[in-house]
């Protein structure tokens, strides 16, 4: 016998985050997708073929109705939309992170253990590696022969 899933449909997914306080908006640029935001965080769910919810766009701090992308470069975290670049403060990542942990939880999706210890970003660009990505020759190395002789 099949066993049940534990995991809500979209719309009993829907009616438990507006319970928990969460604001829903319908969300343009994806077919069925919503905007799920809480305390200037936002992240869009749609729904998937077993009738569940799943991330469109993942979490991200709410900035003139942009979902911002959270930049690493290393020395600082930004947050970064199409039109600007900012640092982001400690509070913050505190909320896009509290956020994530909570509606997760809502979802029935997996908490990973680096993902409940804080923060992560989305996209990692240390200014150390910048313009390492070409490829040079290797250098000539005396002690070996080359074809002459």
């Amino acid at each position: 016998m099949a066993r049940k899933s534990k995991n809500q449909n979209f719309d009993q997914t829907l009616d438990t985050v507006r319970a928990h306080g969460f604001e829903t908006a319908a969300f343009a640029g994806v077919p069925d997708g919503v905007m799920v935001s809480k305390q200037g965080v936002a992240a869009v769910i749609v729904p998937v073929k077993d009738g569940t919810a799943a991330y469109w766009e993942r979490p991200g701090l709410l900035i003139q109705g942009e979902i911002a992308r959270l930049l690493d470069r290393g020395y600082q975290k930004f947050m970064k939309t199409s039109k600007f670049e900012v640092p982001a403060t400690a509070i913050q990542l505190e909320n896009i992170h509290q956020f994530s942990e909570e509606l997760n939880l809502l979802t029935g999706g997996i908490s990973l253990y680096n993902q409940a210890l804080g923060t992560t970003s989305d996209v990692y660009q240390y200014d150390r590696l910048k313009g390492r990505e070409a490829v040079e020759a290797a250098p000539h190395r005396p002690w070996e022969l080359t074809g002459g002789h």
